[in-house]
C-alpha cells in the first residue's frame, strides 16, 4: 500500500475510519491551516529523513487490515484452542464470581475503563472514592494503619515492601529472609529486585522463625503456599527484638476469619485482591496491595488517595503525598512506580461493598467448610494432609502424576508440587459437585476405596482448621458504604453516581501530553471477558493454553515489526516495570561480556522521572546531560560525558520523539556516540504514538525500548491502571529477556529473573492490542501516527497566536504533542497553568499535562482518535480562557476574584444565595454558548492540596462522622 492511497484505505475500511477521528475532508482543512498540501508532505517536513521507514511495516499475515467481525472471528479461533478447566491450583490465584452488576457497570463500562489517572481530583471524585474504599478494605482486613491505592501484583508488592523496610528500619544489615512457604513466584520477583541492590535473600523454615537473626527483614506467607496456618506471634516478637522488621503476604479472604497480621506485629502486609471478583486472566491484571504502619506513610511506594477540603470547605478526595515521587526525587527516588491497578482495585473494592462484611465472611466460611469436608474425605481414603488450613491442602502421595492425569480427565487442575505432593485450593466457586469430583479423582487407584461418604454427614463433623487463638475477633468494614449497597438496585445506583462525578473519554477529549488517551474500541475490549481468556489460571498446563501462547507469540511478532527489534517480552505489567526490565537486560549483557563494572547511565535533564528512578533501582549511577534552549539533547554535553565515563558507561536513556514533543535531528548521532563508548541505547517508548509506521527505534539505533500498550496500542488507562510495559530488544540482547523459572517458564537460560508475578504479566488484556493491530493493518497504523501528528500541529498552530508554543522543530512544527508556555502570562497576571487547567473543567474538558516536562506549562496531545469538531471545541475553550486572562491583564477582572482563580464552579456554588464573586454566574457556568445545551458539573470545588497533606486521612471517614 503506497502512502498516496492511505486516504482511500481509510475510506474503504470501516474500522480505520472509526479509529481515526478526522475524515479526509477535515484533514485537508487542517493541512490548509498548516500550509501543506498533503499529510505526507507534512510528515516529510517533521520527521528526519534519515530515520524514516523505507518500506511498509513487515506485519506478515496482519499487513492488510481486518474488518472487526473478521478479526474477532480469528481471535476467537485462537481462544478456542485454550482449554477452560476448573483450576484448583491456587498459589495466589483463584476462581471467583464477578457480580454481574460490577461486570456490566465497571469492567465493561467505558466511563470507568477509559478514565485517566486522577491527578485532577475535581473531575475524578467517583473513582477516587472507589479507590479510597479499596484502601479501607485493605486497612481493615490486614489490621494495619494505612494502605495505598494498589500495587501491580503480589510479587512486586513484596519487592517494594522489602526495600521499604530496609529504608525505614534501623538495621544496617543487607540480609532478607523469606519463608520457604512463600509463593514461589513472589520469592523469584524478590530475588530479582534484591540482586542489583546488593540485598542477600535467604530462605528458611517458618517453624524456626524465632531463631532468625542478623537480618533487616523477614517475609512470611499467611496462610502458607502449602496451606498451613501458623501462629507467628512469638516468632515475630523474637525477630523484632533482634532488630528486624516483618513483612507478611496475606490472603484477604482468609483475613475475614484469621487474626490480621497487624494485630500480631507485622510492619508491612502485602498481597493480591484478585479473588475479590477479578477474573484469573492467565495472571493479570490484578490489584496487588500494600499496607503498613501509619508512621511509614510518607515512605510508602505508589499512590495514595487522601481526603481534603475544597474551596468551600466541603470534603474532597485527591491523590496525597508522594503521588509522583519519581518526578520530584528522580535518581534519589525509592520506587519507579508511576501507576497502579486502579480498574482492578475498583472492582475488588466494589466486590467488598456489594457483599459487605457479613457476605465476605459467609463466602470465607463456605470456602473453609468445603476445604474441611475435602480434607476429611481425603483422610478417609488414607491420604495425609496438613492439619491447619484455610482453603489449601497439600496431599502426600506416591502417585502424583496419576492424580494430575485423573484430575484433568475430570476437568480439574491441581497444583503440581513434586513427585510426592499434590496441592488443592478451593474458592468461592466450589460446590458439592466439585467435592464429588475430587473424591472420584483421589479414590481412583486406592485399593478397597470406600464409597463416597454422605456430604451432610461429613459436613456436620467439620471443625475450624486453625488454632483457636488465631480466630479473628476484631470488626472490619463497619463504615456505611460497606453495609448499604447489597441489593442490585442500590449497587447499580451507587456505581452510576460515582461514574457521573468523573470525566472520562466517553464524555470528552483528554488532551494529555505523554499519556496518549486514544480510542479504546469496543471490538478490542470484547475478547477480554471471553472465558477462554478470562478463566485461565497463569500456571495451567501448557497444553491448555495453546491459543493464549499463539496470540502472545503473534503480538510479540507484531511489536517486533513495529519497533524494528528482534524480540519482545510481554512480562512487564507497567511502563515502569518495562524500564526496569530493560535496564536489567542491559546490565546482564555487560556482565556476560566481562564488563559488569559498567554502571553509568546518562539521562537528559528533560527525561520522564521514572527513567532515573529505574536506573537507581538497578544500582546504576545516573549522570544528567544537558538540553539546549530548544529542548533538544545537548549532544556536545552528552559526548563529553560519554567520553568522561567511557570505561564505565552502561547506557543512555532517551525519549524519542523528545519529552518536549520534537523529532530531534541528532538521534542517530546520539546513538553512535553511546555505541562508540561501549554503551547501550535505551529509547523510552512513551512517545511511540508518533513513531509507529513512520520510524522504528530498533532501526535507527536503539538497543532496548519499553512500550506502553496502554497508550499507543489501545489498552485503556482504567483510571490509572492496568497497563502493560513490554520491552523490545536487539538480537544481541534477546537471550537476556525475563524468565519465570519458579513456574517453568524459561525463555533462555541466560535470561534475567522474573519481573512480574505471572510469566506473561497482564495477559488477559493483551487481546486488546492484538485486535487493534489486526484491524488497522500496516498502512492503518501508519495513518494513525500521521494523523496524531497532524492533529497536534493543528492545535499548536491555532493556539500559537494566543499562547507561546515552547518548543518546535522546523517551520514551527511539533511531533504528536505541544507545550504551551504560560509562564509569561503568570508573571503578568498571576494566572497559573493550574488556573487554566481548573477552568477547562467548566468547559467540560480534562486538563492537559501540567508542569511536565517544564514547570508552569501545559502539554497537549490530542491523539489521532479525536475528530476535528472536538479539536475545535478544545481550541475554542482555550481561546476563550485566553480572553479571560486578557480581562485580568486589563483590569476588567480582579486579579484574585475572577473565574479562573475560583474554577471549577460547582452547581452548589452557583445556586448559593451568597454569590460574592466579581463576575456573573453566567460567566462562571456558561463561558461558551454550547455549554447551555450540554454541561458537565464538577461535584467539588478546587481541592486544597496543602490541607490534605497536613491533615492526612486515607480511609473512609470515622464512624463518628456518620452518627
Amino acid at each position: 500500500m503506497t502512502r498516496t492511497s492511505l486516504t482511500q484505505l481509510e475510506a474503504r475500511d470501516a474500522f480505520i475510519a472509526r479509529h481515526i477521528g478526522p475524515d479526509a475532508a477535515e484533514q485537508q482543512q487542517m493541512l490548509d491551516v498548516l500550509g501543506y498540501a498533503t499529510r505526507a508532505a507534512l510528515i516529510d517536513a517533521i520527521v528526519p529523513p534519515s530515520i524514516r521507514n523505507k518500506s511498509a511495516l513487515p506485519l506478515g499475515q496482519f499487513h492488510e487490515p481486518m474488518p472487526e467481525t473478521e478479526a474477532l472471528s480469528k481471535l476467537k479461533g485462537l481462544a478456542s484452542k485454550n482449554k477452560v478447566l476448573k483450576s484448583l491450583i491456587g498459589q495466589g490465584y483463584y476462581n471467583t464470581h464477578t457480580p454481574g452488576v460490577i461486570l456490566r457497570n465497571i469492567f465493561e463500562n467505558p466511563a470507568w475503563y477509559t478514565a485517566y489517572t486522577p491527578y485532577q481530583p475535581e473531575i475524578s471524585q467517583g473513582r477516587l472514592e472507589a479507590i479510597l474504599n479499596f484502601q479501607q478494605v485493605v486497612t481493615d482486613l490486614t489490621g494495619m494503619g494505612i494502605a495505598n491505592a494498589s500495587m501491580l501484583d503480589e510479587g512486586t508488592a513484596a519487592a517494594e515492601a522489602m526495600t521499604l523496610i530496609q529504608r525505614v528500619g534501623k538495621s544496617k544489615s543487607n540480609l532478607f529472609y523469606v519463608a520457604n512457604d512463600v509463593l514461589p513466584q513472589t520469592l523469584e520477583v524478590v530475588q530479582t529486585r534484591a540482586l542489583p541492590l546488593g540485598i542477600e535473600v535467604r530462605t528458611f523454615d517458618p517453624a524456626e522463625l524465632a531463631g532468625v537473626s542478623g537480618a533487616f527483614g523477614v517475609l512470611l506467607q499467611y496462610p502458607g503456599a502449602n496451606g498451613v496456618v501458623r501462629d507467628y506471634r512469638a516468632g515475630v516478637e523474637a525477630v523484632k527484638a533482634a532488630g528486624a522488621m516483618v513483612v507478611v503476604a496475606a490472603d484477604l479472604l482468609a483475613l475475614t476469619m484469621l487474626t490480621p497480621p497487624g494485630e500480631w506485629g507485622a510492619d508491612v502486609v502485602i498481597g493480591n485482591s484478585q479473588r475479590f471478583g477479578v477474573p484469573l486472566g492467565f495472571g493479570g491484571p490484578h490489584a496487588g496491595y500494600l499496607s503498613t504502619r501509619d508512621e511509614f506513610k510518607r515512605s510508602m511506594p505508589g499512590r495514595l488517595v487522601g481526603v481534603t477540603i475544597d474551596q468551600q470547605g466541603n470534603k474532597a478526595y485527591r491523590l496525597a503525598l508522594q503521588t509522583r515521587e519519581q518526578h520530584i526525587r528522580r535518581e534519589k527516588a525509592t520506587s519507579n512506580i508511576c501507576t497502579a491497578q486502579v480498574l482492578l482495585a475498583v472492582i475488588a473494592s466494589m466486590y467488598a461493598v456489594y457483599h459487605g462484611p457479613a457476605g465476605l465472611l459467609q463466602i470465607a466460611k463456605r470456602v473453609h467448610r468445603y476445604t474441611g469436608i475435602l480434607a476429611a474425605n481425603l483422610r478417609t481414603l488414607g491420604y495425609s494432609v496438613n492439619d491447619t488450613f484455610f482453603d489449601t491442602l497439600t496431599v502426600k502421595t506416591d502417585r502424583a502424576d496419576a492424580l494430575h492425569a485423573a484430575a484433568v480427565a475430570h476437568g480439574v487442575n491441581l497444583r503440581k508440587i513434586d513427585a510426592n505432593h499434590v496441592g488443592v485450593s478451593l474458592d468461592e466457586t466450589a460446590n458439592r459437585a466439585d467435592i464429588a469430583t475430587l473424591w472420584s479423582v483421589f479414590a481412583a487407584g486406592v485399593s478397597n476405596a470406600p464409597a463416597a461418604p454422605d456430604f451432610d454427614t461429613v459436613e456436620a463433623g467439620v471443625e475450624r482448621a486453625f488454632p483457636e487463638a488465631l480466630g479473628r475477633q476484631s470488626a472490619y468494614l463497619t463504615h456505611p458504604v460497606f453495609n448499604r449497597y447489597h441489593s442490585e438496585t442500590e449497587m447499580l445506583r451507587y456505581l452510576r453516581s460515582l461514574a457521573d462525578k468523573d470525566l472520562a473519554l466517553d464524555r470528552t477529549m483528554i488532551p494529555l501530553g505523554s499519556c496518549t488517551m486514544k480510542l479504546n474500541a469496543t471490538s478490542e475490549m470484547i475478547p477480554v471477558t471471553w472465558p477462554e481468556f478470562s478463566s485461565i489460571h497463569p500456571f495451567a498446563p501448557n497444553d491448555q493454553t495453546v491459543g493464549y501462547r499463539e496470540m502472545i507469540d503473534q503480538l510479540e511478532e507484531m511489536l517486533c515489526a513495529v519497533t524494528g527489534y528482534a524480540a519482545v517480552s510481554l512480562q512487564p505489567n507497567a511502563g515502569s516495570q518495562g524500564e526496569y526490565a530493560g535496564l536489567l537486560v542491559i546490565q546482564k549483557y555487560h556482565q556476560s561480556r566481562g564488563e559488569g563494572h559498567r554502571n553509568i547511565c546518562l539521562i537528559p535533564s528533560s527525561a520522564h522521572g521514572t527513567n532515573p528512578a529505574s536506573a537507581n533501582m538497578v544500582g546504576m549511577q545516573v549522570v544528567v546531560t544537558a538540553c539546549d534552549e530548544r529542548g533538544n539533547v545537548d549532544l556536545a554535553d552528552l559526548k563529553a560525558k560519554a567520553e568522561q565515563h567511557s570505561k564505565n558507561l552502561a547506557c543512555v536513556m532517551v525519549t524519542y520523539p523528545s519529552t518536549h514533543g520534537v523529532f530531534e535531528d541528532g538521534i542517530q548521532e546520539l546513538c553512535d556516540i553511546i555505541h562508540s563508548h561501549g554503551g547501550q541505547v535505551y529509547i523510552d517508548g512513551a512517545n511511540m504514538n508518533a513513531l509507529v509506521g513512520v520510524a522504528a527505534p530498533g532501526a535507527f539505533g536503539g538497543d532496548v525500548s519499553h512500550l506502553n500498550l496502554h497508550k499507543t496500542f489501545c489498552i485503556p488507562h482504567g483510571g490509572g491502571g492496568p497497563g502493560v510495559g513490554p520491552i523490545g530488544v536487539g538480537a544481541h540482547l534477546a537471550k537476556f529477556l525475563p524468565n519465570q523459572r519458579s513456574n517453568g517458564y524459561v525463555r533462555s537460560e541466560d535470561g534475567i529473573g522474573s519481573i512480574s508475578a505471572a510469566p506473561f504479566g497482564s495477559a488477559s488484556i493483551l487481546p486488546i492490542s492484538w485486535m487493534y493491530i489486526a484491524m488497522m493493518g500496516g498502512a492503518g497504523l501508519t495513518s494513525a501516527t500521521e494523523t496524531a501528528i497532524l492533529n497536534a500541529n493543528y492545535i499548536a498552530r491555532r493556539l500559537a497566536p494566543h499562547y507561546p508554543v515552547l518548543y518546535s522543530g522546523h517551520d514551527g512544527l511539533v511531533a504528536h504533542e505541544c507545550i504551551l508556555d504560560l509562564r509569561p502570562l503568570t508573571d503578568a497576571t498571576g494566572i497559573s497553568n493550574e488556573d487554566v487547567a481548573k477552568r477547562l473543567m467548566d468547559f467540560g474538558f480534562h486538563a492537559p499535562t501540567m508542569s511536565f516536562p517544564v514547570p508552569g506549562t501545559l502539554m497537549i496531545e490530542p491523539t489521532e482518535s479525536e475528530a476535528k469538531a472536538e479539536l475545535d471545541r478544545f481550541i475554542d475553550a482555550m481561546i476563550a480562557i485566553r480572553g479571560e486572562i486578557a480581562k485580568v491583564e486589563s483590569g476588567e477582572f480582579d486579579k484574585a476574584n475572577n473565574p479562573l482563580k475560583f474554577a471549577p464552579h460547582t452547581a452548589e456554588v452557583l445556586m448559593s444565595d451568597n454569590w460574592d464573586r466579581k463576575y456573573s454566574r453566567e460567566v462562571a457556568a456558561y463561558p461558551v454558548p454550547s455549554l447551555r445545551r450540554q454541561k458537565y458539573w464538577p461535584t467539588v470545588g478546587r481541592a486544597d492540596n496543602v490541607y490534605g497533606d497536613r491533615n492526612l486521612m486515607c480511609g473512609c471517614a470515622p464512624i463518628s462522622d456518620y452518627e
